[in-house]
């Protein structure tokens, strides 16, 4: 059946019931959404689940001053949601990262097969967990004992592990950054991050390529975030 096979393919609803797949896919669409699309604003209820089906979208919240903070880069198989029930507003923004298509159903439809399938609910449990577990290693990397060199290197470190694609250079990274999203993703200014990434550069650990960044040195790289050890230089 074509929804068993559309969902299945998906990370989240691995180990879901084939038969409550088919009842989601035939509740639910499948949207064609351009770059910049805002799927889940702050402070709205939602009535829609979402999991990314190709493309990338990016969560991110507002600081006290007004300014963006992205907390997450997420790929085609993840759950884009971060109020599963739609009883309570959400605390944060989604948005399209670049062009892709996102599954779309209806949260009264997923309530009514959780309850019937506990399976589905696992898989809500899990995406949750995992989320979780990301804002904890977020909160980790943002005590100030932890140098913002180190900072951006284990951010573009596990970047390259997620959406990595191997070239004869290194691990270049599936995405655009541009200098003012990458200030987004750590929260400094502009000109911060870019010496930071030229810091990295001077280090060897990266080249950057307009708005590619590829990781030429992984190791070294999870040496430096984790210890603050620098590559030795040949004499």
């Amino acid at each position: 059946m074509k929804g068993r096979q559309e969902l299945g393919s998906l990370s989240f609803f691995r180990g879901v019931a084939d038969g409550t797949l088919q009842t989601l896919w035939e509740a639910g669409t499948v949207r064609s959404l351009p770059r910049g699309t805002v799927l889940i604003r702050a402070r709205e209820k939602g009535n829609q689940l979402y999991v990314q089906r190709t493309g990338k979208s990016f969560v991110c919240s507002l600081t006290h001053h007004g300014h963006r903070r992205v907390l997450f880069i997420l790929g085609p198989g993840e759950l884009l949601n971060q109020n599963t029930l739609g009883s309570s507003t959400s605390a944060a923004w989604v948005e399209m990262l670049e062009p892709g298509e996102v599954f779309c159903v209806p949260m009264r439809g997923v309530s009514d097969c959780m309850r019937t399938d506990f399976s589905l609910t696992l898989a809500l449990l899990a995406a949750q967990e995992r989320k979780l577990w990301r804002l904890e290693h977020q909160l980790k990397n943002t005590v100030s004992s932890l140098y913002l060199d180190r900072k951006l290197s284990a951010k573009l470190w596990k970047l390259a592990r997620d959406f990595g694609l191997r070239t004869e250079r290194g691990i270049e990274i599936d995405v655009d950054f541009s200098v003012s999203f990458l200030a987004d993703m750590m929260g400094v200014p502009r000109e911060t991050v870019s010496r930071l990434r030229n810091t990295l550069v001077g280090y060897g650990f990266i080249e950057v390529n307009g708005k590619r960044i590829t990781v030429v040195d992984s190791a070294g790289m999870a040496r430096f975030y984790k210890t603050g050890e620098l590559p030795r230089k040949e004499k």
